[in-house]
């Protein structure tokens, strides 16, 4: 009986293995763009990374998906921890044995963070002057920034990007795979509207158009209202269409180092000299010494960077 049980419990162990094996099927490349391809555009949208760059680095890094690093710790860019890393961490061989990596709740928070690491490094910073079309220039400054200890990094980024036409996508267009295809590896191009992304002092920003409001804009960018009325010094009773321009994200601590004072027209406040330079209102009283509710006047001449001494 002992070993009937034995053999059963074996048995159930062999078919219970094959099943797991079986059901899951790895991903191909086109597969993987169609899964993921809005994450990287809603990215590239609220932080200025080209999707092409961010699905070409997904795709090698996680294998399409595949590795054992994205299908049980959704890190599909092979981040690894580093010593500001508070999140939940799992070990792997890479470079050297029982490396530690990042491990995320979702893959949009791996999409994510992967962002906050490229914007948040001073050896990036090069890169974000690029145009956003650039997925050479990228491809090359991410390898000469050390994201990669691969010499043929770039290439490969560049070969994954022209093979599949991920371009495309720095050009606000998304892949969408028509039905009548079956499930082949073909793929048919449709645009989308949204806003273009212009730059001020390195900020980026969008010019307000009919009917935009704080909630529409924040939906398309990925952010919350608050943020957009914080990044832009506004009130939340604030109406969108008052406004040129919006910022959608915050504005520098000084101006371009091109411009170091301004002299107050008739009709301008600080907030206008904030939104037209790209300063926050905080920093441009901090560096003229003016109180909270203290206004500016035709003539005065505002420092729009800290003072030398």
């Amino acid at each position: 009986m002992k070993q009937l049980l034995l053999t059963l419990t074996i048995v159930g162990w062999c078919v219970s293995t094959t099943l797991t094996a079986q059901s899951y099927r790895k991903n191909t490349t086109p597969e993987y763009i169609d899964q993921y391809k809005d994450l990287a555009v809603k990215e590239m949208k609220r932080v200025g990374i080209p999707a092409s760059i961010t699905m070409a680095q997904a795709i090698l890094e996680s294998g399409n998906g595949n590795s054992t690093l994205a299908r049980k710790s959704n890190n599909h860019f092979g981040i690894k921890c580093h010593s500001d890393w508070k999140g939940k961490r799992v070990y792997h061989d890479d470079d050297a044995k029982g490396e530690c990596f990042r491990k995320y709740k979702t893959v949009y928070e791996s999409y994510i963070d992967h962002s906050e690491f490229l914007t948040n490094k001073k050896r990036y910073a090069s890169l974000f002057e690029l145009k956003i079309t650039d997925y050479k220039g990228w491809s090359k400054g991410l390898k000469k920034a050390g994201y990669a200890t691969d010499p043929k990094y770039a290439h490969r980024l560049i070969d994954i990007i022209e093979k599949n036409k991920l371009y495309l996508l720095d050009e606000n267009k998304y892949w969408k795979k028509p039905a009548s295809t079956g499930g082949d590896d073909n793929f048919v191009i449709t645009t989308y509207n949204t806003h273009v992304v212009d730059f001020n002092n390195g900020v980026k920003y969008i010019s307000v158009e009919e009917g935009d409001s704080f909630e529409s804009v924040s939906e398309e960018f990925g952010l919350r209202p608050w943020e957009l009325y914080h990044y832009n010094d506004l009130p939340k009773s604030a109406d969108m269409q008052d406004y040129r321009y919006i910022y959608i994200q915050g504005k520098k601590g000084k101006a371009h180092k091109k411009h170091e004072y301004h002299v107050v027209k008739e009709g301008e406040d600080l907030h206008y000299i904030s939104q037209k330079y790209g300063v926050k209102m905080t920093k441009l009283r901090k560096f003229n010494r003016l109180r909270d509710n203290e206004k500016v006047k035709a003539g005065d001449k505002l420092n729009l960077r800290r003072k030398k001494r």
